[in-house]
């Protein structure tokens, strides 16, 4: 008669003070696991990535969250300003002409007659748009150059080094006084163009020390030795390691772009009238500061909060991204 498997009704474990206790079989399987294993001996819990601790760290930071609520704010007024700001910001009448706050104007009314509360709700618009497009435009355009010159190294390296060199030696107003006084155009495109062109440097240099610094570690040497492309490299293993450094640049870089458009239109050479900007309203109003302050603070006070929440939250972005911070 063949010998039947032995299986065990109960395990004896130790107790760890000389004793034993009798366990049945799925109790001591338990045990063995460990109280905190999950059932069919999966890991504990999957490891988390960098992004992933970003974002848990942004979630708890406050300065974050008061810049985010700012800038998603600014995003819904620029999209329909016409929710909370009634009439037409090109409005205007001139026998109201410097008034102070009143029935549906808030703000007063500046020296052409017009509403300031809507100007200023408007003009969200022009800023907001100038300060993405350009940011995504020396984003990408930095981030590719500079990438592949930190990859590849060499003459195209070199090359682009200097390159770099000699748009850091332009003075940004000094250009923008000499490149845009020569446009006619009365889009944003032109501001956003000159942005772009000399602002992609800075992102250039970012992503070069990145992608330099990725491709030393060891996982991109063994992808390059099981044969990975050099664009299956840059693209799987060293882009999602050499990125962050240049959303927190780009990010702060935003609020600098959206100064940069109010300081060109303040001077002549940015967005010209029927335009509507913040940069365009503080020109304008600058001459009847005594008579007329509001005129001058409404506008200026967005520009500044709007700047302010840009930086704050590329500040946290950057804590957040910065492993070092922690």
């Amino acid at each position: 008669m063949p010998e039947q498997p032995y299986e065990p009704e109960g395990v004896i474990a130790g107790t760890g003070m000389g004793g034993a206790m009798d366990l049945g079989a799925s109790e001591a399987t338990t045990l063995e696991k460990g109280p905190g294993a999950p059932p069919g001996g999966a890991p504990a819990g999957r490891p988390r990535s960098l992004w992933s601790d970003a974002w848990r760290d942004l979630r708890r930071n406050p300065v974050f969250l008061l810049s985010a609520l700012v800038i998603l704010f600014l995003v819904f007024i620029s999209l329909w300003p016409s929710a909370i700001a009634p009439g037409s910001p090109l409005s205007c009448d001139l026998a109201k002409s410097q008034d102070g706050p009143g029935p549906g104007a808030p703000f007063g009314y500046d020296g052409q007659g017009c509403n300031v509360y809507t100007r200023t709700v408007y003009g969200a618009r022009t800023s907001v748009t100038v300060g993405v497009l350009a940011t995504l435009g020396v984003a990408v355009l930095g981030s590719v150059l500079g990438g592949l010159a930190g990859y590849f190294g060499g003459w195209w390296d070199g090359l682009l080094s200097r390159t770099t060199d000699i748009f850091f030696a332009i003075p940004v107003v000094l250009g923008g006084l000499v490149l845009l006084s020569v446009v006619t155009s009365n889009t944003v495109w032109p501001v956003i163009g000159f942005m772009v062109l000399l602002g992609w440097p800075q992102i250039s240099r970012i992503a070069r020390g990145s992608v330099i610094t990725a491709r030393q570690h060891d996982y991109v040497q063994a992808a390059r030795a099981l044969g990975a492309s050099d664009s299956r490299i840059l693209l799987r293993h060293i882009a999602p390691n050499a990125v962050a450094p240049v959303i927190v640049v780009a990010t702060i870089a935003l609020g600098t772009y959206i100064s940069l458009e109010a300081t060109l239109s303040y001077l002549g050479v940015g967005l010209k009238p029927p335009s509507v900007s913040w940069g365009i309203d503080i020109s304008a109003a600058s001459p009847y500061i005594r008579n007329a302050p509001h005129a001058l603070l409404w506008p200026s006070g967005a520009l500044a909060v709007t700047v302010l929440a840009f930086i704050m939250l590329g500040d946290a972005v950057r804590d957040a991204l910065d492993p070092k911070l922690r």
